[in-house]
């Protein structure tokens, strides 16, 4: 009984080293660094890696947002591949996943995320311009004939209510 314990304890301390360093061995995936990570439509975004080593080949897809196939060359940063695409102007908010692709197979992905403005754009706060379009409405809206006839029919209403409750209390048959 007292060896069982020892041998457990080993057991379950091997079996978490292994678990915590499957993954850097798994399924040949890995992830791409893009510059920025949030951006306006019609921006540049810079991918960079190190994943595939100096005398790889490396390819992008950034077909998700738009912007097609794009290739990442070699740079004297730490052997880092490096590559550029626009986003187009046309592209919707949103999150969209970038692809990197070493000539020997692997796989390495990043999340892009686009935005109606930039955030690099002022450092400031954005204001909303405009009023909000909920459908209700409000006493004073754009068009002051229709505000007119809004409170004239509101009036009409209040007024016949009145009447037919009056009639009411009085017992004239309603």
């Amino acid at each position: 009984m007292r060896t069982a314990r020892p041998l457990t304890g080993t057991a379950l301390a091997v079996a978490a080293v292994a678990l915590a360093a499957a993954p850097a061995y798994g399924d040949g995936t890995g992830s791409i660094e893009l510059y920025p990570a949030t951006v306006a439509p019609g921006a540049e975004v810079t991918v960079n890696t190190a994943a595939c080593g100096a005398t790889d080949a490396v390819s992008g897809d950034a077909g998700a947002v738009g912007a097609g196939a794009f290739t990442l060359l070699p740079s004297v940063h730490e052997g880092d591949a490096v590559g550029q695409f626009r986003v187009p102007p046309s592209a919707q908010p949103g999150t969209y996943e970038i692809v990197a692709r070493c000539s020997s197979g692997k796989r390495m992905t990043g999340d892009l995320v686009v935005t109606l403005t930039s955030t690099e754009e002022s450092g400031q706060q954005v204001h909303p311009r405009g009023s909000v379009k909920t459908g209700v409405g409000g006493a004073l809206g754009p068009d002051p004939v229709q505000t007119a006839a809004g409170v004239a029919a509101l009036a009409v209403a209040a007024a016949g209510g009145t009447w037919l409750l009056h009639r009411r209390a009085r017992g004239d048959g309603i």
